[in-house]
């Protein structure tokens, strides 16, 4: 499965489902100036086409400029993984989306600390990959999200019905 494509529309829907769309700025939990899709603009500054194409954006987006900003940000994560994830590429899809859906709520430092996960991952051991996802602080601060992503790790389906 060495680079596959993966589905860009399909990968920014979930994203939506999970991070949520806000057309204004706001303050994210940690306390970072955020818009769209969970765009962190003090780590991840506009670029000056995309303050162009956005306008005044401190007043609000639009829908296609926020999802503009996911595109960027799920090929931004997307490299990363391939870069830093040495199990990424040969993954299917679905456990790639469960990789990049971390990244992106954690940042690829933040998933790099996921070891034993990591390990699993590239052993090809799902069952376990999924039970240490879930070992861990980010399944304690978003269970139904890390549910979701071990449930996907272990199975490499993704669910049709939301946890709690």
């Amino acid at each position: 499965m060495e680079d596959q494509e993966f589905d860009m529309e399909l990968w920014c829907n979930r994203l939506i489902e999970h991070e949520g769309m806000v057309l204004k700025p706001y303050y994210c939990p940690m306390g970072k100036l955020t818009i769209g899709v969970g765009h962190n603009l003090e780590d991840n500054p506009l670029t000056t086409e995309e303050k162009r194409a956005l306008g005044d954006y401190m007043h609000g987006i639009t829908e296609n400029g926020a999802k503009m900003l996911l595109r960027r940000d799920i090929l931004t994560c997307h490299e990363q993984l391939k870069k830093h994830i040495k199990c990424y590429k040969s993954l299917s899809p679905n456990r790639q989306y469960a990789l990049l859906d971390m990244c992106f709520q954690l940042g690829i430092k933040g998933l790099r600390k996921f070891k034993q996960m990591l390990a699993e991952l590239e052993k090809g051991n799902y069952d376990m990959a999924a039970f240490e996802c879930m070992a861990s602080a980010y399944a304690r601060q978003t269970p139904k999200r890390a549910k979701k992503m071990a449930y996907i790790i272990k199975t490499d389906r993704y669910p049709n019905q939301h946890f709690s």
